[in-house]
């Protein structure tokens, strides 16, 4: 018999709407799809890993996947999220988020030190993520950005693998198949 789900609907529904409508009009990058398909892609990831791994809090794993890009491309602020969806899921999100007042360079550094001060269920998103966005690159990165994604995606690896045995195994697969672009 399979586990009970450790995030309700109703966080995922409520989650999901306002990612619709804040993330309204932006385009999955070199398409014309929805932004939304990407936010739900890192969402299936956390829920995958949510149905072997029980044990996180599913409810801050889930909406912390369907907002992590909404204060950083969006005119969504903090104070929004976290009156909309509370504390501890706009600290998420805001972690989740590059700081632009910091050289690009030293942005991944940035965030992964505040996503490592945050639950493990962040961590779970950002991995999440990275796994999501190793797919085929988009055909007007040059080699050198191909080559730099992936040695980021190492490092989000190194910094948070940890946090969950199926992210884990899921993001090392997509590390060695993305290894095929450069």
């Amino acid at each position: 018999m399979p586990s009970p789900l450790c995030w309700s609907q109703d966080a995922y529904t409520t989650a999901y709407w306002f990612a619709a409508e804040t993330h309204r009009g932006q385009t999955y990058p070199g398409t014309d799809l929805p932004y939304l398909m990407h936010l739900s892609f890192v969402t299936m990831e956390v829920m995958a890993a949510l149905t072997v791994e029980p044990e996180h809090d599913g409810n801050l794993a889930v909406q912390c996947a369907l907002l992590h890009d909404t204060i950083e491309d969006t005119d969504i602020t903090y104070e929004q999220v976290a009156q909309a969806f509370g504390t501890p899921v706009a600290q998420g999100v805001l972690a989740l988020s590059k700081d632009p007042s910091i050289a690009r360079a030293k942005q991944m550094q940035d965030s992964l030190y505040r996503i490592r001060q945050q639950p493990s269920e962040v961590w779970m998103v950002k991995l999440a993520d990275r796994i999501t966005n190793l797919s085929a690159p988009p055909p007007y990165w040059t080699q050198d950005k191909i080559v730099t994604y992936r040695a980021e995606a190492i490092e989000i690896h190194r910094a948070l693998h940890t946090v969950s045995p199926y992210l884990d195994a899921r993001i090392l697969s997509r590390i060695k198949s993305y290894g095929q672009y450069e």
